[in-house]
């Protein structure tokens, strides 16, 4: 249930809309990522709810940003369950739709010993939220104070919400996940990017395993027309690019249990630091720790920490976090 104290806390912060995916994950954990062909035994299963936009809702919900979703389930029990759990988390749901013809998301999991994963996913009504129906709901767009998008809906859809964003004066946060090439016309319309370093890889051609091609690869992006490059570098923290001016900011060494949806507790967090008037860098910072705490469990959704558990945690690094 949703506290008393949290409910008021989304109500009175600036409003974030999230737009993106929703899926229901079936993960495995094993001893190792299977190869071609190769069946592994002994592995334990669950099931969880996942999607990028999902996560990215949830973990910014679950630290107090007032926050719409705005997706497609199918008109399935996945899709059923969905619902009731972001309505659980105090999301505003007015911006879910149900598809009669297309199935929810499924993402199928598997989790190695390390907490590295590999997956894929069956998009289902992802795939059908289309531009037509942002412009059914574009007022909800029009009155975010934040707007947050991925890429796990068609890139029509993207491109609908940016231009939306973009004619309103609305800050636009892409997370640009899965990797994928983006034009310059929609990277222009794009107030902060924020890959991790394959991603950026992608986006750039640029190879970065260090802060020195971080800020190569921010600069490129840069000089694409977005304000802000925030590149996520797992233990190694971020690399922050903003008003021409570069940050590290410190990572965290921990017990790594499950990868999944770190990067999008990251930027579920990030919104909701930024919504509150933090400073790019501390947004950053904020948003490093409540990723690194989700590391530590398994699961999507339900690795994304609450606001007590990030502010109890030193700045600047810290050695290890327990897992919930």
């Amino acid at each position: 249930m949703i506290s008393y104290t949290k409910t008021i806390l989304q109500m009175d912060s600036p409003s974030i809309v999230v737009v993106g995916s929703t899926n229901t994950d079936m993960v495995i954990k094993a001893s190792h990522l299977p190869q071609a062909g190769e069946t592994i035994l002994g592995g334990t299963f669950f099931m969880s709810a996942g999607g990028k936009g999902a996560n990215q809702a949830v973990a910014a919900a679950r630290l107090g940003g007032s926050v719409t979703f705005i997706a497609k389930t199918g008109y399935d029990i996945f899709g059923k369950q969905s619902m009731e759990l972001f309505e659980k988390e105090g999301i505003d749901v007015s911006g879910i739709q149900r598809d009669h013809h297309q199935p929810s998301g499924v993402a199928l999991i598997t989790v190695d010993e390390k907490g590295e994963n590999c997956i894929v996913v069956a998009p289902g009504a992802n795939a059908a939220l289309t531009p037509g129906d942002i412009d059914e709901i574009k007022e909800k767009i029009a009155n975010a104070s934040l707007l947050l998008i991925q890429l796990e809906t068609p890139i029509e859809t993207v491109e609908r919400v940016a231009n939306i964003a973009s004619s309103k004066k609305i800050k636009l946060v892409l997370n640009p996940a899965p990797a994928a090439k983006l034009s310059d016309e929609l990277l222009k319309k794009i107030s902060i990017i924020t890959p991790n370093q394959k991603e950026a890889e992608m986006l750039t051609g640029i190879k970065v395993n260090d802060q020195s091609s971080a800020k190569q690869a921010a600069e490129f992006l840069h000089k694409k027309g977005i304000d802000t490059v925030i590149i996520t570098m797992g233990a190694m923290g971020a690399f922050v690019f903003h008003e021409n001016k570069s940050s590290a900011i410190a990572g965290y060494k921990v017990k790594v249990v499950d990868t999944t949806a770190a990067g999008d507790v990251f930027n579920g967090a990030l919104v909701v630091a930024l919504s509150e008037g933090k400073t790019m860098e501390d947004a950053a910072a904020f948003a490093c720790k409540a990723a690194a705490i989700s590391v530590t469990r398994l699961g999507a959704q339900a690795s994304a920490p609450d606001r007590e558990e990030v502010e109890s945690l030193p700045a600047g690094g810290f050695d290890h976090v327990n897992a919930k």
